[in-house]
């Protein structure tokens, strides 16, 4: 099976950053699960299961990734930017630092392997 870089984002990426975002609102912040999910349009089950760890339980994003997360959610509290926006930017940094490479090599297996490079099978060229 190939997976695009853009599907690990949609199935493993974006979850975990929204679960380390409800995260730090409720820890750092002591916002509750339903304005949590107001603030990430979001349902306050789902809030509960990020936090309480039922999803994306075995994502666990890099640490320099999890310092741009509590950037976001203080400029998120502050007015200053929205939750799509900062998600959209901690992408952005996660894949220009090549650290969405490191997270896909523990997913698959433990095994690295190149996500931006799909090969065609010989049989197809």
């Amino acid at each position: 099976m190939y997976d695009l870089p853009q599907e690990i984002e949609v199935w493993y990426i974006i979850p975990a950053i929204r679960r380390d975002m409800a995260i730090c609102f409720s820890k750092e912040h002591k916002i509750s699960y339903d304005n949590i999910a107001l603030i990430m349009g979001l349902t306050k089950a789902a809030i509960s299961q990020y936090i309480g760890g039922k999803r994306v339980e075995k994502i666990k994003m890099h640490p320099r990734a999890l310092e741009e997360i509590k950037i976001s959610c203080n400029s998120i509290i502050k007015n200053k930017s929205t939750v799509i926006k900062e998600i959209v930017r901690i992408l952005d940094i996660i894949k220009r630092k090549k650290w969405h490479c490191e997270l896909c090599g523990k997913m698959i297996e433990g095994e690295l392997h190149d996500c931006h490079e799909i090969k065609v099978p010989e049989q197809i060229i």
